[in-house]
């Protein structure tokens, strides 16, 4: 219990505690506030049961690195104990009741679960700091030729070492104080082993000797997060707080990848994309708040990972580190992250994924390609021929309307005109339906859809590219016209289900559409596939050759629509053998034809991101790679033939299709 004057002193050092972090939290308060949109609070409540789950278990951190994600949550579950065990040691230093102790069963669990938490937190801390500080993995740091703020290389360490320190003084004194407070009484608690055992070292000693203790480990713990808090909302330690706000506040989305809507009638707008920070989102502002500067989305990131300049850490980083520094929101986003890494990101998802906070750098990256395709004209040259052929042709390819229907040459495929009422319809997609390779999908398609005696229509020559590859290029006003154009011809047809066979499109029409006005139920091929399979619709001849599978995840069927079980679900029933890559389903490594890098030169880097793919393929022993994807179709089959390998490349149609009885 303190003396008068320890209590009027503490008061005192709390307020002007209180004053400067109240300073700290206004000015992220103001910096969130200039951006774009406004909060919905009613999400809270929607999101109340996912929210207990990802913030009380930790869920999102579980996923990756599960040696430190253990360690996190030793300190995690310790910190959210010592909310409750710090409310009630101050009471006790104020009046001298312990609040929790002396209640019976209820007081023995809460002071064995403050002894658990004690020894977790310094447990976890100690070993935090010994891999950071020590062990020093890469995956901790960026490289060289990564943009990042000059004042962070040096200010990650020293903030790790601050917020290291507090929680080992905090924890460490307050369980001295709880080991002298046991001494005092003359006795051991079992409910406090570990505080107990260390009591043992205080045997013998002068009473008022321990009293002292107690007080100065009170103030060294207790003053600790005094001292602390006006350098929290500085520190990434600040993430306790706005991580559950990203998870409870984010705008809704139908998927990781799905794009804020932009009304191109609406002539009154004049600013297209993100020029500067305060064109973001408040949501993308919060992220550089949330962010606990783990590089987890650095690692998964396949531009990153082949060696290209782009680091989805270091925008977030850089974008703390310029708040820190006194910046405002009125910085020029290519002041934070280089041109060259803007138009190396895939839209493959995988950082958004896998943020244990829920961070959003990819939304970041395709607002600024927004600003400069829309506001500079400032684009890769190589897109220049795709963007023309969505223009004109309705297709990136450049290949005639007039040829749409030319792969069905020879084949019984319904059009629309010829079926008006079917129970399917089938959008084939640019890719399918023009590209020589990709060709062979829609073929195989078509033959199980036949074999099946499916009820089921095209849009033939009606048919025009979902726009998404415009739009993942920052082209809005080429995805407005087709999106438009499209939704309408699919609102007079109505639809009872749409099936694709690529991802780009489900995702475009699924999540992106409804928009535009267009809601529909879309499902993959890979899904219809099975369905019929289990229908008993199709069968398959089970002894085939010795063929040997490793299915590719496409990232906008996996990891964007959560779609992993059809296509292995079909394989299986095909009677393939197959086996995983190290990195499948949501955290598939991206083919490198996402985000509009189909119709453009990869960056310049160590290795190339299909070809790393492919290698990762290779390795499994498998003799061909099944894709669900056009996209990853040709990736797969241009890192097959540069590595010059006999290995197959397939989508899961063609092989179902040639086993077909």
């Amino acid at each position: 219990m303190l003396t008068l004057v320890e209590k009027i002193l503490f008061v005192i050092a709390t307020l002007v505690s209180l004053y400067f972090t109240y300073r700290g939290v206004m000015k992220i308060v103001a910096h969130i506030s200039s951006g774009q949109g406004k909060v919905d609070w009613s999400l809270v409540w929607k999101r109340i049961g996912d929210l207990i789950v990802k913030v009380g278990l930790f869920q999102p951190v579980f996923r990756f690195r599960l040696g430190p994600s253990i360690l996190h949550g030793l300190i995690g579950w310790g910190f959210l104990s010592f909310l409750l065990i710090n409310l009630a040691d101050l009471i006790y230093a104020y009046t001298g009741f312990k609040l929790l102790d002396n209640t019976g069963l209820f007081g023995d669990i809460y002071r064995l679960i403050a002894d658990v938490a004690n020894v977790a937190i310094v447990g976890g801390i100690l070993a935090m700091a010994f891999r950071r500080f020590i062990l020093r993995p890469d995956t901790l740091s960026t490289r060289d030729t990564t943009l990042l703020h000059p004042k962070a290389r040096a200010g990650i360490m020293r903030d790790s070492a601050i917020v290291a320190t507090f929680i080992f003084i905090h924890n460490t004194m307050r369980f001295l104080g709880e080991s002298f407070g046991v001494a005092l009484a003359g006795h051991t608690d079992s409910w406090q082993p570990s505080i107990s055992a260390v009591s043992q070292l205080w045997a013998g000693v002068d009473a008022s000797v321990l009293v002292a203790g107690e007080h100065i480990a009170f103030w060294m713990s207790i003053g600790a997060v005094v001292a602390f808090l006006p350098y929290f909302p500085y520190s990434k330690h600040i993430h306790l707080f706005f991580a559950p706000l990203n998870f409870a506040l984010k705008p809704e989305r139908k998927s990781i990848g799905e794009l804020s809507y932009i009304n191109l009638d609406d002539q009154s707008i004049e600013q297209f994309g993100a020029a500067k920070m305060k064109d973001l989102g408040w949501e993308q502002i919060m992220d550089s708040y949330a962010c606990i500067m783990c590089f987890r989305c650095q690692e998964v990131c396949p531009a990153y990972n082949t060696g290209k300049l782009l680091s989805p850490a270091a925008l977030e980083i850089n974008k703390r580190y310029h708040f820190n520094n006194g910046g405002t929101t009125d910085v020029p986003m290519l002041d934070l992250i280089s041109e060259e890494a803007v138009w190396a990101c895939t839209s493959c998802g995988a950082c958004v994924d896998i943020c244990p906070v829920g961070n959003e750098p990819m939304r970041d990256i395709l607002d600024i390609r927004r600003n400069l395709s829309m506001m500079e004209s400032a684009f890769p040259k190589q897109l220049e021929s795709a963007f023309k052929g969505m223009e004109r042709n309705q297709n990136p390819w450049n290949v005639s309307q007039g040829d749409r229907m030319k792969w069905a040459e020879g084949m019984s495929v319904p059009t629309i005109e010829q079926n008006a009422e079917p129970e399917i319809l089938w959008w084939v997609g640019c890719a399918p339906a023009t590209d020589t390779r990709a060709q062979k999908t829609a073929q195989a398609f078509a033959k199980i859809l036949n074999t099946a005696g499916v009820n089921y229509a095209v849009l033939g020559k009606n048919e025009s590219c979902t726009g998404d590859s415009a739009r993942r290029a920052g082209r809005e006003d080429i995805f407005f016209g087709l999106a438009s154009q499209n939704v309408e011809i699919l609102n007079e047809v109505a639809p009872k289900r749409i099936v694709t066979t690529c991802p780009h499109c489900l995702h475009t029409i699924k999540n992106e559409y409804p928009a535009f006005g267009g809601n529909y139920q879309v499902i993959h091929h890979t899904q219809l596939i099975n369905e019929l399979v289990g229908a008993g619709k199709i069968s398959m001849n089970l002894e085939g050759d010795n063929m040997k599978v490793t299915f590719h995840d496409p990232c906008y069927l996996g990891r964007h629509n959560k779609i992993t079980d059809a296509p292995r679900d079909d394989l299986k029933a095909a009677g393939i053998e197959t086996v995983e890559m190290p990195r499948n389903g949501a955290k598939s490594f991206c083919c490198g034809a996402g985000g509009a890098q189909m119709w453009k030169e990869e960056e310049e880097g160590s290795a190339r991101v299909n070809v790393t793919r492919f290698a990762e393929a290779k390795s499994t022993g498998a003799n061909t790679v099944a894709v669900g994807c056009p996209f990853c179709l040709t990736m797969m089959t241009d890192a097959s033939k540069a590595d010059g390998d006999s290995m197959q490349v397939k989508d899961v149609a063609e092989i179902v299709a040639e086993r077909l009885k």
